[in-house]
């Protein structure tokens, strides 16, 4: 299988988009990083088996965020203090 660069960017969309719906502050920020940093790092792979097979793994990892993203919404955890802060200077600003 082919795979495009659209491909790859909607891949890389979805995976922060599914990473940014984490209700705890700190596995958000982990899994936003995580995701920029293994694309970061995969940026300059030019042959088509690798890229297909980091593409397949990629599609794995988004369904395993979303069911984590899934429990994890069923357990909210109160919010952190930098998150208070953040939207208290949102609200401010």
């Amino acid at each position: 299988m082919s795979v495009s660069k659209d491909m790859i960017l909607k891949l890389y969309k979805a995976l922060l988009r599914e990473s940014s719906k984490f209700p705890a502050y700190n596995y958000r920020m982990y899994f936003l990083r995580r995701t920029r940093e293994k694309f970061q790092s995969n940026k300059n792979v030019d042959n088509n088996e690798q890229i297909s097979l980091l593409y397949n793994e990629g599609l794995k990892e988004l369904e395993v965020l979303k069911r984590q993203v899934l429990i994890s919404q069923l357990f909210k955890p109160d919010k952190l203090v930098i998150e208070t802060q953040m939207q208290n200077s949102k609200d401010t600003g």
